[in-house]
């Protein structure tokens, strides 16, 4: 971002649901985001048909040499743009089994191969995590792991952590509201406040 170009926010959605628990508190980072100044964003990767990762050739194809994946024509070029395009990256979703939903994991596992390293497309870029556990709330913690692996993967810089779940959702609606507009406020990882 320069100057006084408007923040371009980008969300990542494991969300398969249109409403409930996680699409809330997606909802409210996304509002803070607008309240900040952001341009928002939301890709909605459970409604994309993206393959899973076919580990191709001995499990280091063209991915990790030339930082594309031969089968990106099924969505994943044009979102992979989008994410470079991306000021800061906000990754939400519900937590199944205590990982990622599958939707948002597919996405992840393909990105990281292609942009594994302090140079890719996500290096320095400040991500907010949202893991959204339902029911029991179990789950939060690994699920969150998971998404902190990615980052540090990638060279992404993890701006907060928003673990939700059906017992705190009233206060952390309000937590992913105040921490996206920070991170749309220009509020860097590290700033004493």
């Amino acid at each position: 971002m320069k100057g006084d170009e408007t923040m371009k926010i980008l969300i990542l959605s494991g969300n398969p649901k249109k409403e409930g628990l996680c699409q809330t508190i997606i909802d409210a980072a996304k509002l803070g985001a607008n309240e900040g100044g952001a341009e928002v964003e939301e890709i909605r990767l459970a409604d994309l048909d993206m393959i899973r990762c076919q580990i191709c050739g001995d499990g280091w194809g063209e991915c990790r040499t030339e930082h594309t994946c031969i089968h990106g024509s099924d969505g994943f070029d044009e979102i992979k743009e989008r994410v470079e395009r991306s000021d800061a990256i906000i990754l939400a979703t519900p937590v199944y089994w205590g990982e990622t939903t599958e939707a948002f994991k597919s996405f992840i596992d393909r990105l990281r191969r292609c942009e594994f390293g302090p140079k890719g497309i996500m290096s320095n870029k400040q991500v907010l995590l949202i893991a959204s556990p339902g029911g029991s709330g179990n789950g939060l913690l690994s699920c969150l792991e998971q998404m902190d692996r990615f980052c540090r993967h990638t060279g992404a810089i993890i701006f907060d952590y928003i673990g939700v779940n059906r017992w705190n959702s009233d206060y952390t609606r309000v937590a992913a509201q105040a921490a996206a507009f920070a991170m749309a406020s220009g509020r860097k990882n590290g700033d004493t406040v």
